[in-house]
């Protein structure tokens, strides 16, 4: 992936969408400009933008002739698919076609400019440094089309894997990303000319293997290597979740860079990172709500989503969505002030229930930036969803009231309960206080009269452990 900085600058990309029918003129340009803030997320400047709507992506290339001539001439390319296997070359015959290229030039150079006036001259100043398109292409097609423009090209999967490439922080994460990225690169490895086979000849039993297979069974034998370590995280991760099942937990859930992150902090005083981009943030972060509440309230920060995102990518995070499926209260928190919201919300939606999520989850959207509106539009939001919170993150007030609306939430399914605990008990009022909310205490002759809050089976539980 090209994401070096050339002399101090950064990588220039020109972006290419591919509309089929079925995608219209707005949502194209709503899909590219998601795509141009990608693109910057990983570290390019994005020096252009164009598109060719075609009937679908397959073929050799997902262009036209003309429009890859188009592309060609900016990039230096030649525009032509070239066919057939690239032959492997010695230095010294490459430097022979260099120093034969090199002559053609000077006999060239001094009557090219006059006989091709109304053709565009190349520019190397302005040649892009990749080509990034806005769809997903197959290995051929990728090989096909660096052939055709002589410049690193990239499709959206890629993109989108490099950046949870350099964004995952946690031990999980950054295997889940090696896995999505091994099985993007597997079918993009291609022979290079004369590849011999391993094993094969003399005192050797059968043909051997070539060099691109034994590629290939490096990348499977490290692909399960990889599963297995996770294996274990998920198990470690599955005996601290099973720990924390008694505690009430909300998790916020919804489109990247929708402000998921920012009310994270809010709402637990944690150092949670908030940045304007993309995946700033992939790992899970489960954190108390703070000021603390009796019984503790965990708030979970889950990755956020995006349209076409890599299949393999959420099969890869389903452990980390997990905390979605496993929390007793959603907040879809949405960016009202992205005109593209609506999709976003149905994007966030599909993922999830492709995990597991159902409808009869509880959950409650939350409108967010309600700052960057106007009052027009607002009174028009509050309208059309009027069970749902609006608020923003930089308001104080607002995020008061998500806290009472999360702590309201959970007392509705407690209920109130006396337990008498004698002086000998040890331990039982410290893990009373932990994991219940005390609502009257007296201390008498005998023991501890105390009158309790919380979840029916959490009481029962402390009831059996400690035999009030």
């Amino acid at each position: 992936m090209l994401i070096d900085l050339n002399n101090g600058k950064l990588p220039k990309a020109m972006l290419v969408g591919v509309p089929t029918p079925e995608v219209n003129d707005y949502e194209n340009q709503e899909s590219l400009e998601e795509l141009k803030r990608l693109v910057t997320t990983l570290g390019f400047t994005v020096v252009s933008t164009t598109y060719q709507r075609r009937q679908n992506v397959s073929g050799a290339v997902p262009l036209g002739e003309g429009k890859l001539k188009e592309i060609a001439k900016v990039t230096g390319g030649t525009g032509i698919v070239k066919t057939g296997p690239v032959i492997k070359k010695t230095k010294a015959k490459l430097k022979e076609e260099e120093n034969n290229k090199k002559e053609e030039d000077l006999e060239t150079d001094e009557y090219s400019l006059e006989e091709e006036d109304d053709e565009e001259i190349f520019d190397p100043s302005k040649k892009p440094d990749a080509i990034i398109f806005d769809c997903e292409l197959t290995p051929s097609q990728i090989a096909n089309l660096k052939s055709a423009f002589s410049v690193e090209v990239i499709d959206r999967t890629g993109v989108i894997v490099e950046i949870f490439s350099k964004h995952a922080k946690t031990r999980e994460a950054r295997l889940q990303v090696e896995i999505a990225r091994l099985k993007n690169l597997a079918p993009r490895i291609r022979e290079s000319g004369s590849s011999e086979r391993q094993g094969s000849g003399a005192g050797a039993r059968g043909a051997g293997e070539t060099d691109i297979e034994l590629d290939k069974r490096r990348i499977r034998d490290r692909i399960a290597e990889l599963k297995r370590e996770i294996s274990s995280i998920q198990k470690e991760q599955g005996t601290r979740r099973k720990k924390r099942s008694d505690q009430p937990c909300v998790a916020l859930v919804g489109y990247t860079n929708a402000g998921k992150s920012s009310l994270m902090r809010r709402l637990t005083g944690s150092e949670v990172l908030v940045a304007d981009k993309l995946f700033a943030t992939l790992d899970t972060t489960v954190r108390m709500l703070h000021p603390e509440t009796h019984p503790k309230i965990l708030v979970s920060d889950t990755v956020g989503f995006i349209r076409k995102l890599p299949h393999d990518l959420v099969v890869s995070f389903r452990s980390t969505l997990d905390e979605a499926l496993n929390s007793s209260l959603l907040l879809y928190v949405i960016d009202s002030s992205d005109k593209s919201w609506r999709t976003h919300l149905e994007v966030t939606k599909t993922t999830l229930s492709g995990i597991g999520v159902t409808e009869e989850m509880s959950s409650i959207y939350i409108f967010n930036k309600i700052d960057l509106l106007s009052q027009k539009e607002l009174h028009e939001l509050r309208h059309e969803f009027p069970n749902s919170l609006f608020i923003s993150t930089r308001n104080d007030k607002d995020i008061k009231m998500i806290h009472d609306f999360i702590r309201e939430f959970f007392e509705k399914e407690m209920s109130d309960d006396k337990l008498f605990i004698s002086y000998q008990t040890q331990g039982a009022i410290g893990d009373i206080r932990e994991n219940l909310r005390v609502i009257e205490e007296k201390h008498e002759n005998d023991g501890i009269y105390i009158t309790v809050r919380g979840k029916k089976e959490v009481i029962k539980k402390l009831k059996e452990r400690y035999q009030l």
